[in-house]
């Protein structure tokens, strides 16, 4: 179920399975968090820009993939401060 931005709730808490899987970022691993937001927060602003393109980060009611990440990260909603 693709996610719209009006209606997206970033307080579910959300897992986050890293993009690749190479021997550069082999330390990368799967994640939890309280919220989706901080795991946005982690993906856009911690992680190597590299990891987003296979990125998924997993909700109670979504499977989000690279082009909503960064839209939902992007929004006016996004209810954390951006670095």
């Amino acid at each position: 179920m693709k996610p719209t931005l009006a209606a997206f709730d970033y307080t579910a808490s959300a897992e986050l399975y890293p993009g690749t899987r190479s021997k550069r970022f082999r330390s990368v691993r799967y994640h939890r968090f309280d919220s989706t937001a901080e795991a946005l927060r982690y993906l856009m602003e911690e992680m190597p820009p590299e990891l987003l393109a296979g990125a998924i980060i997993e909700t109670e009611d979504h499977r989000l993939e690279a082009e909503q990440i960064t839209a939902l990260y992007r929004d006016d909603a996004y209810p954390l401060p951006r670095a």
